[in-house]
């Protein structure tokens, strides 16, 4: 007994210190040469275990399939309450991840007293970065418009345009803006403002493919929405075909940023959290799906340069509180998929029904929602590449800010 206790004892010290080793050398103040950060808006755990259960079902299998992120090496839980409440809003929430600060839901970029914050991408700006910023939504919403602007509200949609050559920032790409002409102001529309301060506006595919070489600022929209406001909180079909693909935004994007100098490009998948608002199950897996393509083109340029490459993907927040399976008796929870997959392909891969019809296929097909608004539960980060050891384990969203610029 007693040399029984002796190797527990020396076991533990043992494991102790592997546990203090890991630590120490993850504290490492390694900084990325290229950079990607990756926010599924409203993205929970919940989330993505419902598209990698649907995932599954098309492979014929009862699970075990994994989106590219997912597999990821380096795990871990982020908290994200706000200053003021357990339920963040995302302009809170991009303000934490982006300034390493808490403020209260409804500022953007400012602290609880309105004092302006600034954002890590300034910091990498200034050290010679080139900064690329992308989002499937209007690129004036509150995720995106947290790493470069400190409007007075979240809703000054035209203010935080003002705020893009002020930033300096290389590479914008979004569906296209909101507020796109100011309202009895006088002042120019949005695409007038950035040429004028030395931004390329590029509408669709054929303009981008006209785009100079010697372009040095560029900022990429959806043809559709050229010379008017973007689509707003519209999730019944994500994926338009004639638009960009975050994919080909981050393809393009690296395109456009790869030199010899540094880079980082912070990518938002807005759509998420359009289609989980209003509880539509197959719009939101697809979203999902289509981040995950955009991950895999930076996990494709990490396979070329892996010693120089940090890809971290993460949520703001938790949207809708989904569960996979929902009913009154656990033999009759699983969900069915046969059923949420037939209806969205017969109506050619939308959901047009209204809430009841919407809330009435999501019961049949035994997918649980518990709320149309955000929730206070953690949310996932994976990482992979360049000091992705300090993103393992438990963390807060105000600590993305120094672990990834290393300090």
């Amino acid at each position: 007994m007693k040399t029984l206790k002796t190797l527990i004892c020396v076991l533990t010290v043992i494991g102790l210190c592997g546990c203090h080793g890991t630590r120490q050398s993850d504290q490492d103040n390694t900084r990325a040469k290229y950079i990607f950060l990756f926010i599924g808006d409203g993205m929970g755990h919940s989330l993505v275990s419902l598209t990698e259960s649907y995932m599954s079902y098309k492979a014929g299998k009862i699970g075990g399939e994994h989106l590219t992120f997912s597999d990821f090496p380096i795990f871990g839980n982020v908290s994200t309450y706000s200053a003021d409440s357990p339920v963040t809003c995302s302009a809170a929430a991009g303000t934490a991840i982006a300034s390493g600060q808490k403020t209260v839901n409804g500022k953007l970029g400012r602290s609880a007293d309105g004092t302006p914050l600034r954002s890590f991408a300034f910091d990498l700006k200034n050290e010679g970065y080139k900064v690329g910023v992308i989002s499937d939504a209007p690129i004036n919403h509150a995720t995106p418009a947290a790493f470069y602007s400190t409007p007075e509200s979240r809703n000054h949609y035209y203010q935080i345009i003002q705020q893009i050559p002020h930033s300096r920032f290389d590479y914008f790409a979004a569906s296209g803006f909101l507020e796109f002409i100011p309202a009895d102001s006088g002042e120019p529309d949005c695409e007038k403002l950035l040429e004028d301060n030395g931004y390329e506006v590029v509408w669709g595919r054929d303009e981008l493919d006209e785009v100079s070489p010697e372009t040095e600022k560029i900022v990429l929209c959806n043809k559709e929405n050229k010379g008017r406001n973007a689509k707003n909180y519209e999730a019944d079909n994500c994926i338009n075909p004639e638009n960009f693909t975050l994919a080909e935004m981050v393809s393009t994007g690296i395109e456009f940023l790869t030199d010899e100098d540094p880079f980082i490009i912070i990518c938002e998948g807005g759509l998420i959290d359009w289609s989980a608002h209003i509880n539509k199950t197959m719009p939101t897996i697809a979203s999902i799906i289509e981040l995950d393509k955009a991950v895999k083109v930076a996990y494709e340029f990490y396979q070329k340069h892996p010693e120089e490459t940090l890809i971290v993907v993460t949520s703001d927040h938790d949207t809708g509180g989904a569960s996979v399976g929902y009913g009154d008796e656990w033999v009759n929870e699983q969900p069915k998929w046969a059923i949420m997959d037939s209806v969205w392909n017969a109506a050619g891969q939308t959901n047009k029904l209204n809430a009841e019809e919407n809330e009435a296929l999501n019961a049949q097909a035994h997918i649980g929602w518990t709320t149309a608004y955000h929730t206070g539960a953690e949310v996932p980060v994976y990482a992979i590449g360049a000091g992705a050891k300090r993103f393992c384990g438990r963390m807060d969203n105000t600590d993305f800010k120094g672990k990834i610029l290393g300090e």
